[in-house]
């Protein structure tokens, strides 16, 4: 604006005086022909030095464009013969918890013209089409263009340009620049996620730490001629990029790969849809391993990975497909927890007191709410049982009963206070929320029914996150990915830091749940998650689907070690399993197999058998 007002003066000013001489001109040819005729001096006299007035208005005002806009209007002419050509900044790389790279770049080139100098357009079509792989047409189109620079193609292997580059010719421009590369391919991609053309984060970590690991990017300036041609015996100014920092982040490399085989081998098995795995320290929320399998190629985030290449869909099909391939199904996605929110049930209602561990109950194999019959997974029910032995088998009646001694009210209160109704803040894009009755429609069947984990929804940090604060002494923690940040050089910059929520439930209640959890794996319904010489606790769940007549279930298991003082909190969850479905038959042996490599490769010793039936 400030250019255009400028010139825009200029031109005014030289046109005012233009016309203004022209009428000074005018009025003295007039007075000539009056002097011949009247011989008028005084008139003649006036306009001489109306005249010369105007000259030196206007040489005055040269002097002033001349003298004190002089710096404007030289840079407004360097402008013209100057081009300026990015460089790219390298990304930072992202790192695990032990240094393994598990993001990082790699040198691409980018092919660009400049119209003006080129000498043999013909050649470089042809070569350029050649060694890029590209229509002949295409290239044609963008070389014959007339403008300052134009790109024939971004991400060129090195190897490419390296070509082009040595081929020396006029008007070509090879210019080295950054891609993405992910070492592990389909490791943890929908944690990590990955960046578009521009080197820019698009979903996961890649996004989220997006200030942190982007850069700043540099510029190579260059003077032209007249003609647009660059001068060469004129210097380049070079500002050199800045990289990104290196972002190291909880994650196990070897941890999330024991998770990926342990969940790719029951998604066979079992014709899953989908199998998701979290492990995470319930201490201090960070996040170990995250598999939502299938995963995807990081390095080739546009390529579907479930249909065949000679399949035939729209542009928008595909977009949707690929939405859903990026989709992290354990923040991302709400699903009915099932049996698995008995914890939370159970701890709500002890640290209520309204249930005590030699409570007795009678179990039919159903309840009658109102003039709802609900049933217990058990057709022929359990009889008399404890609320040890009610835990032990996962029964529905006894949760309702209890449940139903809390009343709506305190059940939707502790809902609140346990942090059901909040976001974890899980340090990646897209958590979804709790989708729960608003507390005025919760009457005695919704009661009933969200006693055991149905008729609500959350999702799988939601449930994990939730968990550890009863079973860690009644801290809430936040899940979290990011550790810290350092430079290039490893000095660290930056340690994350992550808020903790303290007093969810009492160090009584706690204990309490950690003992009944033991005896759910060592004695109940999750028996088949134990693993001898380590004290694990856990809950299984079986939960359908909506709508249920399509008679889709999803198979849980949350379990956790050692069950006196856990340091590794998991979750598996099997979507749509085909076959036997249960969760104490299918997931509690996923999670047993992991922590068959997990927990010695952290450090938990076993202990001797004796030891741990003395513990229960």
């Amino acid at each position: 604006m400030e250019t255009q007002n400028k010139t825009h003066n200029l031109t005014n000013d030289i046109i005012s005086y233009k016309d203004i001489v022209c009428k000074v001109f005018y009025f003295m040819g007039n007075g000539t022909e009056q002097k011949n005729k009247t011989y008028n001096k005084k008139k003649i006299l006036v306009v001489f030095l109306a005249a010369l007035f105007l000259i030196f208005g206007l040489i005055g005002r040269l002097i002033y464009l001349m003298i004190f806009d002089a710096e404007y209007y030289q840079k407004k002419a360097e402008q013209l013969h100057e081009r300026e050509r990015e460089i790219k900044a390298a990304r930072g790389e992202i790192v695990d918890r032990n240094g393994v790279v598990l993001a990082t770049n790699k040198t691409v080139c980018t092919i660009s013209v400049i119209h003006s100098q080129l000498e043999n357009s013909e050649e470089v079509i042809k070569i350029l089409s050649e060694e890029l792989e590209l229509p002949e047409d295409s290239v044609r189109k963008k070389v014959e263009k007339v403008s300052s620079m134009e790109k024939i193609k971004t991400n060129v292997e090195k190897e490419t340009g390296d070509r082009i580059r040595n081929l020396n010719l006029a008007g070509v421009k090879v210019d080295e620049d950054f891609k993405r590369y992910y070492p592990y391919e389909e490791l943890a991609s929908k944690v990590l996620g990955f960046t578009g053309g521009d080197n820019q984060g698009i979903i996961g970590l890649e996004v989220k730490y997006e200030e942190y690991l982007k850069g700043i990017n540099g510029t190579i300036l260059t003077t032209t001629d007249a003609r647009g041609i660059e001068l060469e015996d004129m210097a380049e100014d070079r500002v050199e990029p800045v990289e990104g920092n290196t972002l190291q982040i909880t994650l196990d490399y070897n941890l999330q790969k024991y998770c990926e085989q342990a969940a790719e081998k029951v998604k066979e098995e079992k014709q899953a849809d989908s199998v998701s795995v979290i492990l995470m320290n319930p201490q201090d929320g960070e996040l170990l391993a995250m598999v939502n399998v299938p995963e995807f190629n990081l390095n080739e985030p546009f390529t579907l990975n479930t249909m065949d290449e000679n399949e035939s869909i729209s542009e928008e099909e595909k977009q949707d497909l690929l939405n859903q391939m990026w989709r992290n199904g354990c923040i991302n996605d709400t699903y009915e927890p099932g049996s698995t929110f008995k914890v939370i049930t159970s701890a709500a209602c002890l640290e209520a007191g309204v249930v005590k561990l030699e409570d007795t109950f009678s179990c039919p194999g159903y309840r009658m709410v109102e003039d709802r019959k609900i049933r217990c997974h058990k057709v022929g029910g359990h009889g008399s049982e404890t609320f040890v032995q009610g835990i032990q088998n996962s029964c529905n009646p006894v949760f309702i009963d209890i449940g139903l001694r809390l009343g709506s009210d305190a059940f939707y209160e502790y809902f609140q206070k346990f942090g059901l109704l909040s976001l974890t803040n899980v340090d990646l894009p897209g958590e979804a929320g709790t989708i729960m009755h608003k507390k005025e429609d919760i009457g005695m069947v919704e009661l009933a029914t969200m006693t055991f984990g149905q008729s609500f929804q959350i999702t799988p940090i939601q449930l994990l996150t939730t968990i550890s604060s009863i079973i860690n002494g009644g801290r809430r923690v936040t899940p979290h990915f990011g550790k810290a940040v350092s430079d290039k050089d490893g000095t660290i910059l930056e340690t994350l830091s992550w808020k903790e929520t303290d007093g969810i439930v009492s160090d009584e209640t706690s204990a309490t749940m950690r003992m009944l959890l033991e005896s759910v794996v060592a004695e109940g319904s999750g028996k088949n998650a134990y693993l001898e010489g380590y004290r694990i606790g856990g809950k299984t769940a079986t939960s359908q689907t909506l709508p249920r007549s399509a008679n889709k279930y999803i198979s849980s298991f949350v379990g956790f070690a050692p069950a006196d003082n856990p340091q590794i909190i998991g979750i598996i969850i099997i979507n749509n399993p085909q076959g036997v479905y249960y969760g104490g038959t299918i997931a509690a042996p996923v999670l047993r197999s992991i922590y068959d490599n997990v927990l010695p490769y952290l450090g938990i010793e076993r202990t001797a058998s004796e030891e741990v039936d003395e513990g229960e």
